[in-house]
């Protein structure tokens, strides 16, 4: 009876002691101290905020839904049918800690959302980044990530948490995953010659509405900590935005991992060419598409 009891609560113990960990990984690591989406109306709100404090900006919102795969594909054909240039994509949507549950596509929620989607948004619009870019001023792909990715593991069979889902486990795995894929396309950009560069970035623990699925007891814990150890909205945006603007980041040097203004070293597995590949091939798998190296596919 005890063999029975141990084997049902060891598995609940480690899920609880995994979202504690992601939440002392984020905290120990803090230092010190544009719009497309799939809210029209928090968007459109944004649009008239921007407008309004820079006369000169143009700044149009676009609907986008990464929890669908024909969203994507709309929103890029959309985009690629005003024939404009693309310098920056700012890989920035989430979500953390939801309940279990599928995308429209059949996709776990992390794994889809944070990192699926974004390959494929990626993917889609690689030849405009790249006929977008030139030597001297490379275009950018910018993967918002989190230090939890440090406690996360990637299971090539089970990316979809079939086996037993853990809230935690898949956050950190979809955050794992932006940072595989980024370094793994930086690689393939490099080798290519192209005038494109790829890279991570942490923005650290910023006081929004990711925070809302919490376990209550950590959300209760948050609540009163937040405004005292988390950055507010417009410091975590700042810290995006030097990846995505910043001369140190110009050119082959632009990719790898990026926390408080300046390149951090994270853990091995990222570094794992065999997993990032593998990973590259499951997601392309996965999504459908039709070759291994990125392009037009649409």
């Amino acid at each position: 009876m005890f063999s029975a009891v141990r084997s049902c609560l060891l598995p609940i113990i480690r899920l609880y002691l995994l979202g504690v960990k992601v939440l002392l990984v984020q905290l120990l690591s803090r230092p010190f101290r544009l719009p497309g989406g799939r809210d029209e109306q928090e968007g459109l709100l944004a649009v008239r905020r921007i407008s309004e404090e820079y006369k000169e900006a143009k700044v149009e919102f676009a609907k986008l839904d990464l929890a669908s795969l024909q969203s994507i594909r709309q929103f890029v054909q959309r985009f690629k049918e005003q024939d404009l240039p693309l310098n920056i994509l700012i890989n920035n949507a989430g979500v953390m800690l939801v309940p279990e549950g599928r995308t429209e596509d059949g996709f776990e929620q992390h794994i889809g959302v944070n990192y699926l989607g974004h390959f494929l948004l990626t993917w889609l619009l690689l030849d405009t980044l790249k006929d977008s870019g030139k030597w001297g001023c490379f275009s950018r792909v910018v993967n918002v990530s989190s230090s939890a990715h440090r406690v996360g593991e990637i299971g090539l069979n089970d990316l979809n948490s079939c086996r037993c889902y853990s809230s935690h486990a898949a956050y950190c795995r979809s955050k794992l995953a932006q940072l595989l894929f980024s370094s793994h396309l930086h690689q393939e950009l490099r080798r290519g010659g192209f005038p494109l560069s790829s890279c991570a970035v942490d923005p650290g623990m910023v006081d929004t509405a990711l925070y809302r699925h919490l376990w209550t007891p950590l959300s209760l814990a948050h609540a009163a900590v937040a405004r005292l150890l988390f950055r507010t909205p417009a410091e975590g945006a700042s810290t995006v935005l030097l990846a995505a603007l910043s001369p140190v980041l110009e050119g082959e040097v632009g990719g790898g991992y990026w926390a408080s203004g300046h390149r951090e070293m994270t853990t091995p597995p990222t570094f794992d060419p065999l997993l990032q590949l593998s990973l590259w091939e499951t997601s392309v798998q996965l999504l459908g598409l039709q070759s291994s190296t990125g392009g037009r596919d649409d």
